[in-house]
């Protein structure tokens, strides 16, 4: 954390740091690069006093040049693929094969069925996403959840990613048993991978010190598109995908306003201990392993 009297600029990396540095010095402000970790969270140091001046500069700097594009900043920053995402593909695929090859009454025990779930069973909004119809429905959700949570827990840090992303698809079972009129039962983790896309989407607009409302807002609609292509395909659980989109979107938002010193490694261990935890929890209760508290 910078002293009172300083203030971070934030920049891309060290030669974008080296560069703004040339062009504030140009001008008689005198910035100091701060480099963070493997190039994340670098910087310049700048007066207090001069950080108006300094970002003035800088935006008229970049205007005049940016029709050159070695110049353009690199708009793809922060997108770093999280190989961990691979413990996430093998538990869904030794639940398949718990469900489909040893245990099948484990499947209609652990769905979100909308009359269960109002008569006391809540757990079933989160067993549910480990849980898959058949081996298509698995490889499709393994396909697309591998990218888009590899690269959100690249972004967000192994646990808080995956934590965000699941609490996404929890949001959309959840919404199915107040907008499905008729009972419904769904399962899957497409909900949670839809909230993976829509955390993606939301990291645009933590890029705005480096690219434009308008670059952001095309990020945005690619986004968008990508959930209408994957998440509107026909026999597709619409409400679950759409407000996981939303929740990953909302969620992700909100995390990437969160002061920095919450984004790190411990915090992202606690997140992923307590997410085994939950996840393991629920399981117990909805395959009998723990009996629910009477009432």
């Amino acid at each position: 954390m910078e002293p009172a009297h300083q203030s971070r600029i934030p920049t891309l990396s060290h030669e974008q740091s080296r560069e703004w540095g040339l062009v504030l010095l140009s001008q008689g402000i005198n910035g100091t690069i701060s480099d963070g970790i493997e190039g994340v969270d670098s910087g310049l140091i700048v007066a207090t006093a001069d950080y108006p001046a300094a970002m003035r500069a800088i935006r008229l700097y970049r205007k005049e040049n940016r029709r050159w594009n070695w110049q353009k900043p690199l708009v793809d920053h922060g997108f770093l693929f999280d190989w961990k995402v691979c413990y996430w593909a093998g538990l869904l695929a030794a639940v398949y094969v718990l469900t489909h090859q040893w245990r099948k009454e484990f499947l209609v025990l652990g769905l979100v069925d909308t009359s269960a779930v109002h008569n006391g069973e809540w757990w079933r909004i989160f067993t549910a996403i480990l849980l898959h119809a058949d081996l298509g429905h698995l490889a499709s959700n393994l396909s697309a959840g591998i990218l888009l949570l590899g690269l959100g827990m690249g972004r967000f840090g192994g646990g808080i990613g995956l934590t965000l992303a699941y609490l996404a698809g929890v949001a959309g079972n959840l919404a199915g048993l107040f907008l499905y009129l008729q009972p419904h039962s769904s399962l899957g983790a497409s909900g949670m991978v839809m909230g993976g896309l829509g955390m993606l989407a939301a990291q645009s607009f933590s890029m705005l010190h480096f690219i434009s409302r308008e670059q952001s807002s095309r990020s945005l609609m690619a986004g968008t598109l990508l959930f209408v292509l994957f998440g509107l395909s026909p026999g597709t659980d619409f409400v679950a995908h759409f407000i996981g989109f939303v929740s990953g979107l909302v969620l992700g938002g909100v995390w990437l306003m969160t002061p920095s010193k919450w984004q790190n490694s411990k915090v992202n261990l606690v997140a992923a201990v307590l997410l085994c935890v939950w996840i393991f929890m629920t399981s117990c209760l909805a395959f009998g392993i723990i009996q629910p508290r009477a009432h």
